[in-house]
């Protein structure tokens, strides 16, 4: 190998130590790595010390820069940004909610809840980025615990591990597969796939990891609580919500619909044409109208949005100009120059004045008392306003208020809009399942549908998208090219070769170790277009073997992180609710992670020939 090789392999073995560390995010240090490569490979050309300049006759050199960035523009970066934006309306109008929540109503045990929970989560994670669907069930998952009485933990970790092997089902089930499955094409020898080819592997892996799930949790996951919340803001806000008429909730009692244990929130009172219950028992039903008075923080009262069955009983909210996908919940801190000072929200007109209507007022850390639009508003008040999305500009530099700032992933949640969101998500994907539209078209048109449908705005659309995540793939593309230009992957695909004895199967076996143990020290789109050169490189060097099983193994492997939190995005989502701590990961991981690695060994051969 040449220089450039030995230093690529350096600067890897650097990176896997850092992201192993955490001495940064990851998209930095990915990029980083990149980075200096490019700036070396530039440099030892315009200094001639390059090989090509040494000797002539050489064919190894790091990449140019065009051929580093070359990854940023390929169509599996462009695919994902696309499906993280066309999953934004979903989460918007609350459908993973509705297509999922009512499977939870009534289990019977903490297993038949177990089952309720994971099956409908991996289905919808083949198809969708599991992030969103794991942000989304946290709450559901939180309150089923609390029902049932029962540690989070034994749902939490089995809800993330559902997610990622139902994304192994398809090739839009994960970032992974679709940026593998772009390389296979990209390579010599490479051939499309099917939609859902992956499943061979993916289905069996799926089902006996549900199985052993719900069998295994039961020694193997000990009850843990859950971590105390971060939040340092005292503020209490009094907010009103009321019961939809005919809604899901409606002739429910407190507990049954999950309005007992909100986390960072209470149930302080009910008002029921003109009586009210202070003290409100669990057994308590609730009425179609009801007016039901919480208290709590920012962060609970604007997840109490996205309850089915509850709207803001403000009736000023309704009158609200702008249309829900255009109106954005803020904040804003009355200053004493606000001329509707010392008067009642009501009585002050504030939706006619500022054209926001007051969903909750914080004072300091006590409750407000009275009824949301009798408060007298004071300098100092906080309000949580639903406004039109030009509100916060607007209003920035008024001397009403000391400060303006809209509430981070908050907006305004539009329930009616859920079977919308679902249909566009549906025939997404079943254009691409049926080939009638290539995964990248049905993803662009998915987009496009959720914005001219108001499941969402382009801005809304635009926030949807992990630009981290598309950092990371992209300069890890632009890795993996060095490592082929330069020869590093050849040379040691070579070792793989000499320690596995040119036996194919043990080949595929080590491919596959490797990557995983790389997804469970960094992360899954890292470790692949790391180790998919390699184990192409592997395989073309065998006489007869066909790569494609490799790939294949490297696309499952990749997604394979059960045995640490950093293995995968949704592992560390589900960490501090559940209470988790590292060993728990590696005790009721680590089983799956064999588990995954046995069902690979037996269906990748009998799927995809070796030879």
């Amino acid at each position: 190998m040449v220089w450039e090789s030995w230093f690529t392999i350096a600067i890897v073995c650097v990176l896997l130590y850092a992201l192993a560390r955490r001495w940064a995010s990851t998209d930095l240090l990915v990029l980083a790595s990149l980075a200096a490569l490019v700036t070396v490979g530039e440099l030892s050309t315009a200094f001639a010390l390059d090989s090509r300049s040494l000797n002539p006759e050489a064919t190894f050199y790091l990449p140019t820069v065009a051929q580093a960035i070359d990854g940023f523009g390929s169509r599996s970066v462009v695919t994902i940004a696309l499906l993280f934006a066309a999953v934004v309306g979903l989460e918007l109008t609350g459908g993973t909610e509705l297509a999922t929540s009512w499977l939870l109503r009534r289990p019977k045990s903490t297993v038949d809840a177990q089952l309720r929970l994971v099956a409908p989560v991996a289905a919808l994670s083949a198809f969708l980025n599991n992030t969103p669907i794991v942000a989304a069930m946290l709450p559901v998952v939180t309150d089923l615990a609390k029902k049932m009485q029962v540690s989070p933990s034994k749902f939490f970790l089995p809800l993330s591990y559902a997610a990622i092997l139902g994304g192994m089902c398809t090739l839009m089930g994960t970032s992974t597969n679709i940026m593998v499955y772009d390389m296979i094409q990209q390579s010599p020898g490479g051939r499309p796939l099917h939609f859902f080819e992956p499943a061979w592997v993916g289905l069996p892996a799926t089902l006996i990891g549900i199985l052993y799930m719900t069998v295994g949790s039961r020694w193997l996951m000990r009850d843990r609580k859950p971590a105390v919340s971060t939040s340092d803001d005292p503020r209490q806000y009094t907010v009103e919500m009321e019961v939809v008429p005919g809604g899901p909730l409606a002739g429910q009692s407190i507990e049954d619909a999950g309005l007992r244990h909100l986390p960072g929130l209470y149930l302080a009172e009910i008002e029921r044409g003109g009586e009210v219950f202070q003290a409100v028992r669990p057994t308590q039903k609730l009425q179609s109208g009801d007016i039901l008075i919480f208290v709590g923080m920012l962060e609970s009262v604007v997840d109490l949005q996205k309850i089915r069955g509850l709207e803001i009983a403000s009736e000023q909210a309704r009158k609200v100009a702008a249309p829900a996908w255009n109106r954005s919940l803020v904040e804003a801190v009355v200053s004493p120059r606000c001329p509707l000072v010392s008067k009642s929200i009501r009585e002050g007109g504030f939706r006619t004045h500022y054209g926001a209507a007051v969903i909750a007022v914080a004072r300091g850390d006590r409750r407000v008392p009275g009824k949301l639009g009798d408060v007298v508003l004071q300098p100092g008040d906080v309000l949580l306003l639903d406004a039109p999305a030009s509100f916060t500009q607007s209003r920035r530099d008024t001397r009403d208020f000391f400060l303006v700032s809209a509430v981070e992933n908050a907006s305004v949640r539009r329930p009616e809009r859920a079977w919308i969101a679902l249909g566009v998500i549906t025939l997404m994907v079943l254009a691409a399942a049926s080939g009638f539209l290539d995964l990248t078209t049905a993803a662009l048109c998915a987009v496009i549908a959720m914005i001219c449908s108001r499941c969402c705005t382009s801005t809304e659309a635009r926030r949807g998208i992990d630009w981290s995540v598309l950092v990371v793939i992209g300069a890890a593309l632009g890795i993996g090219k060095a490592m082929e230009t330069t020869g590093a992957a050849a040379g040691i695909a070579d070792t793989i070769l000499l320690l596995a004895g040119n036996n194919p199967m043990f080949v595929l076996a080590a491919v596959y170790l490797s990557t995983m143990l790389c997804t469970e020290l960094i992360t899954n789109n890292a470790a692949a277009a790391l180790m998919f050169p390699m184990a192409w490189s592997a395989a073309s060097s065998m006489p007869g073997v066909d790569p494609l099983p490799f790939a294949i193994a490297v696309m499952i492997a990749a997604s394979a992180g059960f045995a640490t939190p950093f293995g995968y995005q949704t592992n560390l989502m589900v960490y501090g609710p559940g209470g988790y701590r590292f060993t728990d990961y590696l005790r009721f991981g680590g089983p799956l992670d064999l588990i995954v690695f046995a069902v690979a060994m037996v269906m990748i051969p009998w799927v995809w020939p070796l030879q």
